[in-house]
């Protein structure tokens, strides 16, 4: 992200030369107050504002006011500004394929002209005065303003009636104004923003000083929380990768999967700053959720990606809002690789992370003993807000119990310990042994030795080690066979007992059987023929080697007809004919290794689904340690296969709140 605004050396205003404009994409189009209103502040960046503000009344069709504290114009450059293909954005073609400025054309300001009365206030660094135009009359005469520009746009429509009747009510148009102004603020948190409707401020978001007091990162952060509100910070993560290779940058933020929306509002790509709506960036951000986010939930995300300018073109789109890659494959890989970077790492790391700078105290294992010893549970509270206070003794005082008979309640040894004798047939040395990794039985079967729970992950650490937090805590008791009950330096923990281990079988699936073995596959005793489409039996014939790697084996039975002679091992019971359709399908229309990686988790999953434990089967307080402790470094444990959620957090705050403690 760029720290701040370059310094600029102003060019002057020049009529392109018509071999030049023959190369330039349609004009501009103004289709309602928003495209003017995107256009006119594309203008003020460009001319090197820290300051915008946007004036308007009703809904931007009486008035646009745009001012700017740029860099201003000369008066002698004003009538020219207003000429078609007039511009001091480009000089020629090769500046045209480096396209660095939001705007290039020369055509906004004419076109706006055309359907309105347009005026033009600037005035120059060092100038004694300004100088106002009017468009329609051409009159230039001076007038007073500090140094920037304000173009004043109204009446739009008036002098063409039939489009102006098109508009919608004044408070739709505002709300597109609104959005067409958000999307640049997005972008630039270097600029300070402001929107007037009739009289009264309607947004305001503050520039964020980028001198190197404030991180980039946190500088986004702070404008991404004004803009689209705490909740989006709050619910995402930050997303940083740089390609050596090609020289791409991707960063921003990605929404948490349980963040996910019903609708596609909340997603904004950039491409150098430029707001922009691209298949390959949306595709690539989608994909990146295959794993952790499943059926019709659009993830929320602003990602912006920095790349050479000769590598993108921007001139294909008369509001430039769609672009062009020269390596389409190169970017749509930086994008779903720098969010499946993001989304893999388990937010419990996070929750440590948390806990150990807001809360001295830290579940810390036992020299000796089975599980943590626990300190008092202060509740965990985010960065904002202060931690905590200690409950007031005055507020509940402690009731005097006897003693003297029974176990103590923070005894929890000598609690557990009855259950744990009448269940000791399940813990027996030839039960526990089952759940150790053999490394022979690993190299020889990786499904099973995946889905076996490691105790070796719950062991207490040695004395000499330095205290160490567990983000998901110790467990203490299972509920029905199927959520585990954990306690936290924030709280309690509640995991889905399976949906956990099945992320965790998933995953080491896909490490042990790597991404170049054959799926295994199971011949069909009568293959399966179905009626075929001339491209299915095209793509069958042309993906015989990736339908190999699939496990599947599709021949042409006739010219018309194909057959399934073998499916994957694990999808034997299922429709051979619909498997096979769809694979094709996928085949015709996406890249085959994209394909073969989404079909092998697809099947992994499938895997590691039966793999797992299952409910109502009863776990040891050992067994429940290992499968939080393997939750805390397996990537992608917050969701299991199928996009459910697998553990939750309770903190202390929030059981107080059920219980109306303090109040």
């Amino acid at each position: 992200m760029t720290s701040s605004a370059p310094a600029l050396q102003r060019r002057a205003i020049q009529d392109l030369p018509d071999e030049l404009i023959s190369q330039i994409a349609a004009g501009e189009v103004v289709e309602r107050p928003a495209s003017v209103v995107r256009e006119l502040v594309d203008n003020a960046l460009d001319a090197g504002a820290s300051q915008i503000t946007v004036r308007l009344l009703a809904g931007g069709v009486r008035l646009i006011s745009v001012e700017d504290d740029g860099c201003g114009i000369p008066r002698e450059e004003l009538p020219v500004a207003l000429r078609r293909h007039a511009t001091s954005k480009i000089r020629d073609l090769n500046e045209l394929e480096h396209v660095g400025t939001m705007g290039f054309r020369g055509e906004a300001l004419a076109a706006i002209a055309s359907v309105s009365e347009t005026a033009i206030l600037s005035r120059l660094e060092g100038e004694d005065k300004a100088w106002l135009l009017e468009a329609r009359s051409g009159e230039l005469r001076p007038a007073a303003r500090n140094r920037g520009t304000t173009l004043e746009v109204k009446e739009l429509f008036f002098s063409t009636p039939a489009r102006r009747k098109f508009l919608k009510t004044d408070a739709t148009e505002l709300a597109h104004c609104i959005e067409s102004v958000r999307r640049h603020a997005l972008a630039r948190p270097d600029v300070g923003f402001a929107i007037w409707h009739d009289g009264k401020l309607v947004e305001q978001w503050r520039a964020v000083p980028m001198d190197g007091s404030v991180d980039k990162n946190d500088a986004l952060a702070r404008r991404l929380a004004d803009v689209l509100g705490d909740d989006f910070v709050a619910n995402s993560i930050p997303v940083q990768r740089t390609l050596a290779s090609s020289g791409i940058t991707v960063y921003g933020r990605a929404g948490l999967p349980d963040a996910a929306r019903s609708r596609p509002d909340q997603q904004y790509c950039y491409v150098n700053q430029r707001f922009v709506r691209d298949k390959v960036l949306t595709h690539a951000a989608k994909s990146a959720y295959e794993d952790v986010l499943h059926g019709h939930k659009q993830p929320i995300y602003a990602l912006y990606m920095e790349i050479a300018p000769a590598r993108v073109d921007v001139n294909v789109h008369p509001t430039k809002i769609e672009v062009r890659f020269r390596d389409s494959r190169e970017v749509h890989q930086a994008i779903k690789h720098a969010v499946e970077d993001a989304l893999a790492a388990p937010r419990a790391a996070l929750l440590a992370a948390h806990a150990e700078t807001s809360t001295p105290a830290a579940l810390v294992p036992e020299a000796s003993g089975t599980g943590p010893a626990v300190a008092s549970p202060v509740a965990w509270q985010p960065s904002v807000s202060a931690p905590r206070p200690a409950m007031k003794p005055q507020l509940q005082y402690a009731m005097p119990l006897q003693e003297t008979a029974g176990h103590k309640v923070n005894d929890m040894q000598a609690l557990w310990a009855p259950m744990r004798e009448a269940a000791a047939p399940t813990v027996s040395a030839a039960t526990v042994s089952t759940f150790e990794p053999n490394t022979a039985q690993t190299s020889a079967n990786p499904t099973q030795a995946a889905t076996e729970i490691d105790l070796a992950a719950a062991s207490p650490a040695p004395a000499s080690h330095e205290p160490t937090t567990w983000p998901l805590g110790r467990a203490i008791a299972q509920v029905h066979g199927v959520y585990i009950l954990a306690e936290n330096a924030q709280g309690m923990v509640i995991v889905d007992m399976h949906a956990a281990h099945e992320r965790i079988v998933y995953e080491r699936l896909k490490e042990q059987l790597g991404n170049h073995q054959p799926i295994a596959s199971q011949p069909l005793l009568i293959p399966a023929t179905f009626a075929a489409t001339p491209q299915e039996v095209a793509t069958a014939e042309a993906h015989v080697d990736t339908l190999h790697v699939l496990g599947l084996e599709i021949a042409p039975f006739s010219p018309k007809t194909l057959a399934v002679r073998a499916v994957p091992s694990t999808l034997a019971q299922g429709d051979a004919v619909e498997l096979a359709r769809s694979v094709l399908a996928e085949l015709e229309q996406q890249d085959a290794s994209g394909v073969i990686q989404r079909a092998r988790n697809e099947i992994l999953a499938t895997m590691a689904c039966h793999g797992a434990v299952r409910a109502n089967r009863r776990l040891t307080i050992d067994e429940m340690n290992a499968l939080l402790r393997q939750m805390e470094t397996t990537e992608r444990s917050d969701q299991c296969n199928h996009g459910r959620p697998t553990w939750r957090q309770l903190t202390m705050k929030e059981l107080d709140a059920l219980f109306l403690r303090g109040r």
